[in-house]
């Protein structure tokens, strides 16, 4: 195994500049953080909740929520995991903070506190420093993770980890294609292998931190093949650094046999990179993301999607369920909606725990076939590479196509592929741009997407991607014409 770990001298000279770069910066005292996460409950712990539900075949549910003010954020966690049964608990960075624009977070503040309400959609961790973080994480009994979307993500990970968060969400990769224009990925690489090398410090203090790199990507009709060989490079990104805890995701696409078949070939197939790299002592759990994509306006119809959601990432196994509200086609959701959301999973989950996975000859089929697809793009991923190095795996793998994801904003990122489904709803391949995916299933895809134009009385068209994106908002899974 070759040791990437980044040297203690770049990190130290990478840290001076990091907290210096805005005020709040000075009040982060590693020791003191070290001592303070040594004193957090094992129950507050986010790797220790995973590890434990993971090892007892439970699934836990999160939700996504954030807001301005320090207090009014505590009310929302606390109502969250009191009516909402949230057994794991978010903290989503507002807008600004994710893109490092500290001054006009600020700004943000100020006016939520003038109007009496949050006027940002999140919550400012690096404005509002270690010690009012702290009182978040030290207000609830659940344990609590950031989640955002920010390439640099170095100060923000300073700063909450110091008050006392356990899990920090996010990549190089799935926090850069998804959600920036031009920021060069070789450069959020190793932001994030900033963010990495400080939780694998921790680590090496006694204190276990769990990493989990963003699984939907654009969660827009990602083909499980991509978000895998993302999700598998950045697990490896993170374990060369010293991470142990680590929560790989992936995001609904649904068609039910095809989202558990994705969590399933998900495990198999990191288990297998991370033990060939040397990695064999991971303690590795899986997030599937409730649908991504567009939602019914209709709250009656969003709850169908919420609880179908639920019942695909039980009967995946899945370790943890990020929860959607009936609220996400109207913006913002109320934390009365958040915690509906989370009731409704709470009934599916528990209603299918005593079912066990779903397993069958289908999805075995498409565990096979997501494997080999994920595997042709990783080994051509690592092929550009000297020494099976993920970074330059990674990028010279963008560079090239051999990863591309659809409808990435980045300029990073080839924008080639298109994904459509087919008659079953599967997410399948329409234009492969450059993955290098075998002959015979490229031809397996287009057999599928040609069987459904056959029974829709059409051609297999530019029109079949849109009409999918808009399909279930609109009522449907299938685009098909009305």
């Amino acid at each position: 195994m070759i040791d990437r770990k980044m040297s203690k001298e770049s990190f130290e000279t990478q840290r001076t500049e990091v907290l210096k770069s805005w005020p709040t910066g000075a009040d982060v005292d590693f020791d003191a953080a070290v001592a303070l996460q040594r004193a957090i409950p094992e129950e507050k712990n986010f790797a220790a909740a995973m590890k434990k539900a993971d090892a007892e075949g439970r699934t836990l549910l999160q939700p996504r929520a954030g807001v301005a003010l320090v207090d009014e954020h505590i009310r929302l966690l606390k109502y969250l995991e009191t009516e909402g049964e949230a057994d794991l608990l978010p903290t989503t960075i507002d807008a600004y903070t994710r893109q490092n624009r500290y001054t006009e977070a600020a700004k943000g503040i100020e006016k939520s506190q003038a109007a009496g309400t949050s006027l940002l959609n999140g919550f400012p961790a690096v404005n509002h420093g270690v010690a009012e973080c702290r009182r978040v994480t030290e207000a609830v009994s659940k344990p609590v993770q950031v989640r955002h979307g920010t390439p640099d993500a170095r100060l923000l990970a300073e700063i909450t980890l110091a008050a006392g968060f356990t899990a920090f969400e996010g990549g190089g990769i799935s926090y850069n294609i998804p959600y920036a224009k031009n920021v060069p990925l070789r450069s959020s690489i190793q932001y994030w292998k900033y963010v990495d090398r400080l939780v694998g410090l921790y680590e090496e203090a006694g204190v276990r931190i769990n990493r989990e790199p963003f699984g939907p990507l654009t969660g827009t009709l990602v083909p499980p093949c991509v978000s895998h060989a993302v999700a598998i490079l950045e697990g490896l990104l993170a374990l060369e650094q010293g991470v142990v805890s680590l929560t790989l995701g992936y995001g609904q696409c649904g068609n039910l046999i095809q989202d558990v078949a994705a969590i399933i070939s998900l495990r198999n197939l990191a288990r297998t990179y991370f033990s060939e790299a040397g990695f064999e002592h991971v303690e590795l759990t899986t997030v599937f993301h409730q649908w991504m994509g567009g939602f019914p306006e209709d709250e009656a119809k969003a709850f169908g999607v919420i609880s179908w959601g639920s019942v695909a990432g039980r009967l995946a196994g899945a370790t943890k369920i990020i929860v959607k509200s009936p609220h996400e086609a109207m913006g913002i959701p109320t934390k009365e909606a958040n915690a509906q959301g989370l009731r409704t999973s709470r009934q599916i989950v528990n209603m299918l725990s005593d079912q066990g996975m779903l397993d069958s000859q289908a999805v075995q089929r498409e565990v096979a076939l997501i494997e080999r697809e994920t595997r042709a793009i990783l080994e051509g991923a690592f092929a550009l590479s000297s020494g099976r190095d993920p970074e330059e795996a990674a990028v010279r793998a963008f560079e090239a196509g051999i990863i591309d994801v659809p409808f990435a904003p980045s300029n990073q990122n080839q924008g080639k592929i298109l994904p459509m489904r087919d008659n079953e709803g599967y997410v399948r391949i329409f234009k492969a741009g450059s993955l290098p995916l075998p002959q015979d299933v490229l031809d397996f895809h287009r057999e599928r997407l040609e069987d459904r134009a056959k029974a829709e009385g059409r051609l297999v068209s530019l029109r079949m991607v849109t009409d999918d994106i808009y399909a279930i908002g609109k009522g449907r899974l299938v685009g098909r014409p009305l």
